[in-house]
């Protein structure tokens, strides 16, 4: 298994709004290959705040696979703005791609 994380930096404030907007329901639950996400945000930052998308994956193909589909395109997509609206500033600072193997891993013993 496979885990795909974007680290993402925004600006103070923000990653609480955004966390449930990588978990919307969509066409990623149908991708081959795909497992599950889970949004996580970095505790003890005060200059940024960090989301962590953590993607998994059973295999490395099927993240490529959704990256180059048309559902990853749309999913992306920035709405467009109203002509009479200024156009709004994003809160991301940058973003880091991460790709882990997982390499072992333990589950908790059933309760007797």
């Amino acid at each position: 298994m496979y885990i795909v994380t974007n680290r993402i930096k925004m600006k103070p404030g923000f990653a609480e709004r955004m966390a449930p907007n990588f978990t919307r329901p969509g066409a990623l639950q149908q991708m081959k290959g795909f497992v599950k996400v889970e949004v996580t945000i970095t505790q003890n930052l005060t200059e940024y705040d960090e989301l962590n998308v953590n993607m998994y994956w059973e295999d490395l193909e099927s993240f490529d696979a959704w990256k180059s589909s048309d559902a990853f395109k749309e999913s992306h997509k920035r709405p467009e703005a109203d002509s009479s609206e200024a156009p709004k500033e994003s809160p991301m600072l940058g973003s880091e791609l991460v790709i882990t193997k997982v390499a072992s891993s333990i589950e908790a013993a059933p309760a007797e």
